[in-house]
């Protein structure tokens, strides 16, 4: 037990540590950053319920306020801004990229990990995320404005997909790494 509260805390510390990281704003109120590769690793490395509470460790900092997230962001307002869907979709990624390395275990961890971080990390987060974006994009439009399609919303996340797929690499090398040289350490596969 105590073990895995550690972990858990380590890995939230560790997403929060990647948002440090300087983001790429696009202008668009969606800025790249490396913390989903935080996300993706919880969950490869911690397995579903662990990765996931470790996400939702974080989910509780930008909740009371601390500004844990890329350029210093937390508070309330972030879960019903343009970045809302994908900081929400945090917690089913790391559960689902998790279970998936979990349940695999007859394939080599690093594909295992990278499966499970594209349908977790990549799939479902966007989904989420995307649909998250178009409903805060249209939400309060005046009668001038034009609502954004959810068509239009997919596409505007486009340019993100590439940088995501190389952390989907990084997430199989890591989890990959670790199954070698620590394999006690990979609890998705414990």
């Amino acid at each position: 037990m105590e073990r895995n509260v550690t972990l858990i805390g380590l890995f939230a510390a560790l997403i929060v540590a990647l948002g440090f990281v300087p983001a790429i704003p696009l202008g668009f109120g969606v800025p790249i950053t490396l913390q989903s590769l935080g996300v993706m690793l919880a969950g490869a490395v911690l397995g579903s319920w662990r990765g996931a509470l470790a996400v939702l460790l974080v989910q509780a900092l930008v909740a009371i306020g601390l500004p844990v997230l890329a350029g210093g962001r937390g508070g309330l307002g972030i879960f019903v801004g343009p970045t809302a869907g994908f900081l929400i979709g945090w917690l089913p990624a790391a559960f689902v990229t998790g279970l998936i390395v979990e349940r695999l275990r007859r394939v080599p961890v690093a594909l295992a990990a990278g499966i499970g971080a594209t349908l977790g990390g990549i799939i479902i987060m966007y989904a989420l995320g995307i649909l998250g974006f178009w409903l805060v994009k249209n939400a309060g439009l005046k009668p001038e404005d034009a609502p954004i399609s959810l068509w239009a919303a997919t596409a505007i996340m486009a340019p993100f997909i590439p940088g995501d797929l190389v952390k989907v690499v990084v997430t199989g090398l890591v989890a990959r790494t670790i199954a070698q040289y620590r394999p006690s350490a990979l609890l998705a596969r414990g």
